[in-house]
């Protein structure tokens, strides 16, 4: 096991591509990093330089205390698991797990350990005779997983290894990933996408944006205290819902609507000039109805447009406040379209964001 250390990384495919930028991250011996954010905001590209499949451009990598800049992959004690199986149709389960060490020169008898084990971890046991032809798409993936496993890595890397998968694998393989870094503590650094993956897998999640980090942390840290506008919209299923306010002393007018705020966010508003603009956020999950909130709440009057049943818990799509918004809320309410309601917000969970920097105040 090792800590991959980014040192001031960057990776420029031309002076005006430059896909990774002074990327500054250490990943901790053991730990399971998430590297997340949209298509092209260069979570892949940082993965193939740890891997060696892309040169780095400037700064540092290094994994353990090795600088690897300009090791070759095979020399770098890692093993990399891709959104595609790749797996060797001609081949078996087990002569598909083997055939790296056997390109090692691995001795017969350690091959056959390390297969049989990586196979008993995966529950593949009964699978290694079959051809991947045989399997199903959550059985080559864990194939996939299998040989990594048996290269016995300092670091798993691993490029969005689900997307293939329908939903229900997905859970499935993503339980079975984590139980699988329970047991081999092995240091991961995972990409995805996906904001579910990465909130339920990582012990951190490290959210990118056009090449630029836009904050580390545990799941709780970014869904609590998303460091800018961008990182609250990403985390969290469904999106953080924004409006544009204006500051009236102590409190915020959103459209006809009257925030009235009071602690550290009263304070902060207090300070700005009377009108100026901010950027008010909050999420679905935390609108309630009726005497849900205790404490300090603001209240947003709505008029309810669509109801999306999802058993226990209904998804409204509202107008209030010269905008849409979202909110999750007990199925109990039997809301219907038309219906007028009053939403109530705990102050502690309201967000302000600089509309010119799209920072956080209130972290």
């Amino acid at each position: 096991m090792a800590t991959v250390t980014f040192d001031h990384m960057t990776k420029r495919f031309t002076d005006e591509m430059v896909a990774v930028q002074d990327f500054n991250l250490e990943v901790s011996d053991g730990e399971f990093l998430v590297l997340v954010g949209p298509s092209g905001c260069g979570k892949t590209t940082a993965l193939r330089c740890v891997a060696g499949l892309e040169t780095i451009s400037d700064g540092r990598l290094l994994i353990g205390e090795r600088v690897v800049n300009d090791v070759a992959p095979k020399d770098r004690d890692i093993a990399m698991v891709f959104q595609s199986y790749a797996l060797y149709p001609h081949m078996s389960v087990y002569d598909n797990l083997a055939f790296g060490l056997k390109l090692r020169k691995v001795p017969k008898a350690e091959i056959d350990r390390r297969v049989r084990q990586a196979a008993a971890i995966l529950a593949m046991e009964r699978l290694l005779d079959r051809k991947p032809k045989a399997l199903s798409g959550g059985q080559r993936q864990r194939v996939a997983l299998g040989r990594a496993i048996v290269r016995e890595p300092q670091v798993f890397l691993m490029d969005e290894p689900l997307s293939n998968l329908d939903a229900k694998l997905r859970v499935q393989t993503r339980a079975e990933i984590l139980r699988l870094h329970q047991r081999l503590k092995t240091t991961v650094i995972y990409v995805t996408h996906d904001q579910v993956e990465a909130m339920t897998m990582g012990d951190r999640i490290a959210v990118m944006r056009d090449g630029v980090l836009q904050q580390v942390g545990t799941p709780k840290e970014l869904y609590d205290h998303p460091a800018n506008l961008f990182v609250a919209g990403f985390i969290g299923s469904p999106a953080m819902n924004f409006m544009k306010a204006r500051t009236d002393g102590s409190n915020l007018n959103v459209a006809e609507v009257r925030l009235e705020l009071a602690g550290k966010a009263a304070e902060i508003v207090s300070n700005r000039q009377t009108g100026s603009e901010m950027t008010v956020g909050f999420r679905p999950e935390h609108l309630e109805l009726g005497n849900g909130v205790t404490g300090p709440a603001v209240r947003i009057p709505a008029s309810v447009d669509v109801v999306e049943f999802l058993g226990d818990q209904e998804l409204i799509h509202a107008q209030a406040a010269g905008g849409e918004l979202l909110a999750v809320v007990s199925s109990d309410h039997r809301l219907k379209p038309g219906d007028r309601v009053e939403f109530r917000l705990g102050l502690e969970k309201l967000h302000l964001f600089d509309p010119a920097t799209e920072l956080a105040l209130l972290r």
